[in-house]
């Protein structure tokens, strides 16, 4: 008997089909975002251990050239990253202490400042007690119990001290144990053009990481150079300690700047006797913080890393929102990550190649 022949899917069908197949899809990817924001307390301290060891894996890799084993040369490069943030942390630090001393001078000229303001702030105190008058709103009280801020200390220190030596073991075997990962991958590939991929794969994350770290790094010390010059212009005492701490802070998306913006709120009411004069440092920071948060990175790291802006601010509020500062450190070394990993297996990324590596794809069985 003939073989009975199926019956073509109608437009229904495939419609449902397709349906299914988005859902499940859908439904992978929700899956997969719940995971990362319940294992946020481990995830978030390796991947930007990833990322700095990344950063750190050339130093590393010029030690093992002079004969040093795997395990010396990472923890030498670790080392030199611990010594390097602690240099920057006692550099910045010092002369901050000359300034702690004057947090009550401060404090009582922000309080002589707002004085000016008695009559701006009784009219915005009239009108709100007309429109509670008017929509029949109660008064309500808020207490804050003494001690809570310490105890909130007191609770987040030991998070913070497992996530710091999480962060350093998995920086230190991330290092030592790079090349030997690699090599265990490729063993693992079957077929020559797998292995091709994977490993331009492993190149192209190295290269378009660090290019990123190395862009970032030469825009945050350009940052820091405009803040210290235009606070000096205007007067504002330890001009290059304010411009160096606000390079340090950009680091730190979003959380860094407004820290940055508050401390300087302080050094102005401390400096200047008139409330313009006060506030100029934040506002001058402000703006030049402003003009690079929205055109001078998005558009560097945008072309440099050939990543679309727009790509790059979702990706970096997609993880603040997930992990917050970390997220939004390894932001862009994530979204480079999934780049690298589309150009080189996905249809349709031929154009991110160089020319040499499209002549090599295509000669690739």
């Amino acid at each position: 008997m003939p073989a009975a022949s199926i019956p073509p899917k109608s437009g229904l069908d495939m419609v449902l089909n397709r349906g299914a197949q988005a859902s499940a899809i859908g439904l992978a990817i929700a899956v997969a975002i719940a995971g990362l924001y319940a294992m946020r307390f481990l995830a978030a301290p390796v991947s930007l251990a990833i990322v700095v060891g990344l950063m750190l894996s050339p130093v590393a890799q010029r030690l093992e050239n002079r004969k040093l084993p795997p395990s010396l040369s990472a923890a030498v490069a670790v080392l030199i990253f611990i010594f390097s943030v602690g240099f920057l942390v006692v550099a910045v630090a010092a002369p901050l202490t000359s300034w702690a001393g004057r947090v009550p001078e401060i404090w009582r000229e922000l309080q002589l400042q707002l004085t000016n303001l008695s009559q701006p702030l009784d009219t915005i105190r009239s009108i709100r007690e007309e429109i509670r008058n008017v929509t029949g709103e109660s008064n309500v009280t808020v207490s804050v119990e003494d001690g809570s801020a310490m105890e909130s200390v007191a609770l987040l220190a030991p998070a913070v001290i497992a996530q710091a030596l999480i962060f350093l073991a998995s920086l230190y075997f991330f290092i030592a144990t790079r090349n030997d990962t690699r090599l265990t991958v490729l063993r693992l590939c079957s077929g020559r053009l797998l292995r091709w991929r994977v490993a331009h794969i492993f190149r192209d994350v190295e290269e378009l990481v660090s290019n990123y770290l190395l862009a970032i790094t030469i825009i945050n010390i350009c940052l820091g150079f405009a803040v210290g010059i235009s606070l000096w212009l205007i007067d504002v005492p330890s001009a290059p300690l304010w411009g160096a701490m606000a390079g340090l802070l950009n680091f730190i998306v979003y959380i860094g700047p407004i820290t940055m913006a508050v401390i300087l709120l302080g050094v102005g009411f401390a400096s200047f006797d008139s409330i313009w004069g006060s506030i100029s440092p934040m506002l001058i920071y402000l703006l030049i913080n402003g003009i690079e948060a929205q055109f001078v990175t998005p558009s560097v790291i945008g072309r440099r890393m050939t990543l679309n802006p727009f790509l790059v601010f979702l990706a970096i509020t997609f993880w603040l929102w997930l992990w917050g500062p970390i997220g939004g450190f390894v932001a862009v070394p994530a979204l480079l990550v999934f780049f690298a990993v589309a150009r080189n297996i996905l249809p349709g990324f031929e154009w991110a190649l160089s020319e040499e590596r499209r002549r090599q794809y295509s000669r690739l069985p």
